[in-house]
C-alpha cells in the first residue's frame, strides 16, 4: 500500500510532465536543452516518488478501538503521500522552468 497514492498520481505527473517538455515551443529545441529537460524530469519524478515514501511513513495512524477498528485517519496514509509526491514534483519543475527559460533565451 506504500505505492498506492503515487501510483494513481502517475498519470496526472505524466502529463504534467509531457507539457513541460512540450512547451513553450519557442525556445531552441538542441540536444543540450533535451537533455536538460531529461535530467530535471528525472529528479523531478525521482524527488516525487522519495517524497510520497516519506510522506507515507510520516503518517501516524490512530490506535484501535475496542472492536479492533480504526475510527478514522487511515485515509490520510493514500493522501498525504500524494500531496507530498506532487509538491515536490511541482517545486522541482517550478525552478527548473525558469533555469531552462534562462539558459536557452540567450542562445535565440
Amino acid at each position: 500500500m506504500r505505492y498506492l497514492a503515487l501510483l494513481l498520481l502517475a498519470p496526472w505527473l505524466l502529463i504534467l510532465g509531457w507539457a513541460y517538455a512540450s512547451y513553450p515551443k519557442s525556445l531552441p529545441r538542441t540536444p543540450a536543452r533535451r537533455l536538460f529537460d531529461a535530467l530535471a524530469l528525472l529528479l523531478a519524478f525521482s524527488a516525487a516518488a522519495y517524497a510520497g515514501l516519506l510522506g507515507h511513513d510520516a503518517v501516524q495512524l490512530p490506535g484501535l478501538d475496542e472492536a479492533g477498528r480504526r475510527a478514522s485517519g487511515a485515509i490520510w496514509q493514500q493522501v498525504l503521500p500524494a500531496l507530498c509526491g506532487y509538491g515536490a514534483f511541482a517545486g522541482v519543475l517550478a525552478l527548473a522552468l525558469p533555469l531552462r527559460h534562462l539558459l536557452w533565451q540567450r542562445l535565440r
